[in-house]
């Protein structure tokens, strides 16, 4: 039997430690802050008895639970990466444990008024009497993906002192700088040397998930003119207004708050400027490569006609592939998230597959010959002040690296 409180204090302990990634530096990690969960974690790996526990040069842990059973298994792997978001700060992490929650709203901060309510976060409601770990309002709380790596982290505990439960070979892996989508970029696959695995960085308990968007990012320069306005008649060109036509020549309802499920998006993520110069960046999303490659293609188009119309090179655009869809990779070995979903059936949690509307560290491993699909970790509201996590959700899945341990080994008996 898992130990909540066990759990609950070392996902604490790691959500305490600031690991923000920074998407303007160029070092891996990213930001020095990452080593100090890095090293915790060789620490606490080879404090549960794990084998060739490695940290590199750039902050990958790595580390082997050797099989347990005669006969010859599968390696298999399991993921998460420990940075948080640069979108909002995960600088001071104050944690608040709500038990036993009642349903109603839940105050995160009075002083400045910040609510986690029901009313807007219907999911809440599925957690009633259960145990919520969530902010106080004033930071992320970090559960993406540090509720994966304590479930990791524990699941191999659970397991080393548990024989009795058997299993083949398992690697464990931890990434840096995942949530600025560098986080394979220096993962060495032939070291980890697993058959497959699986990133514990979903969502909502039950989620199973093979299918990810197809990313690129985008950056649009605009060049003006300045000139005293006074005296800018026929010589002053404002690069802030070809912004704006830009952008709304782009599908207005074609952006991430009037989407959902397969429906692709051109998300407007970051804008600066002034007469003489401005830049936007996006990020460009879609599950269909078809319908992917178009949307670059429109947005080289907008610029190229803005271009001939002003016959001037106003519109510079750059635009990065980022990752892709993962499906093309596990499809052929669609028995990984058969053995996953007989997990959780087993364990009493009702499969949720669906596509991810974002990315994973899985899906670029996927692509460097480690298919790799995704597991909840239980996380809610990532990336923002109202994240919290159900401490159950934490626990079952733990249960669930241990339980696609244990059904793996059978299948090759």
């Amino acid at each position: 039997m898992l130990d909540k409180q066990h759990i609950t204090n070392r996902f604490i302990s790691y959500v305490k430690i600031d690991t923000e990634s920074d998407p303007n530096s160029n070092t891996t990690p990213s930001t020095k802050k990452q080593w100090d969960l890095a090293n915790k974690l060789v620490e606490d790996l080879k404090a549960i008895g794990m084998s060739d526990v490695t940290i590199d040069d750039n902050a990958y842990v790595m580390a082997t639970l050797p099989s347990n059973v005669s006969h010859k298994v599968p390696t298999i792997g399991f993921i998460s990466h420990i940075d948080t978001s640069p979108d909002f700060t995960g600088a001071n992490v104050n944690p608040q444990i709500i038990e036993n929650y009642n349903g109603e709203d839940i105050i995160l901060n009075a002083e400045e008024n910040i609510v986690l309510s029901p009313d807007y976060f219907e999911d809440l409601l599925l957690y009633k009497g259960q145990t919520l770990i969530t902010t106080d309002g004033t930071t992320l709380l970090g559960a993406d993906d540090k509720a994966g790596v304590c479930e990791i982290v524990s699941a191999m505990e659970h397991l080393i002192n548990h024989p009795e439960i058997k299993h083949g070979t398992i690697k464990v892996g931890f990434t840096p700088d995942e949530e600025i989508g560098r986080g394979a970029h220096k993962f060495d696959v032939a070291k980890f040397a697993a058959d497959w695995a699986y990133t514990m960085d979903g969502s909502q308990i039950g989620e199973l998930e093979y299918e990810n968007f197809n990313a690129a990012a985008a950056k649009v320069t605009f060049k003006g003119k300045i000139v005293h306005p006074g005296y800018a008649k026929d010589k002053m060109i404002n690069s802030m207004h070809y912004v704006t036509e830009y952008i709304n020549t782009l599908p207005k309802l074609e952006v991430p708050e009037y989407t959902k499920g397969y429906q692709g998006f051109f998300h407007l993520h970051d804008m600066s400027g002034n007469v003489e110069k401005s830049v936007i960046e996006y990020i460009i999303r879609d599950h269909d490569k078809d319908k992917f490659e178009a949307r670059k293609t429109l947005m080289q188009k907008i610029a190229d006609d803005m271009n001939s119309k002003y016959e001037s090179d106003i519109v510079a655009i750059e635009i990065k592939d980022q990752y892709y869809n993962m499906k093309e990779k596990i499809e052929p070995v669609m028995h990984i998230v058969d053995t996953a979903e007989e997990a959780m059936l087993q364990l009493g949690i009702k499969p949720l597959k669906k596509a991810i509307r974002g990315g994973t560290d899985g899906s670029q491993l996927s692509y460097m010959g480690l298919p790799c699909p995704n597991i909840f970790a239980g996380g809610h509201n990532f990336h923002g002040r109202y994240e919290y996590v159900p401490v159950e959700s934490m626990l079952k899945a733990t249960e669930v690296i241990c339980k696609i341990a244990e059904l793996t080994q059978e299948c090759y008996k």
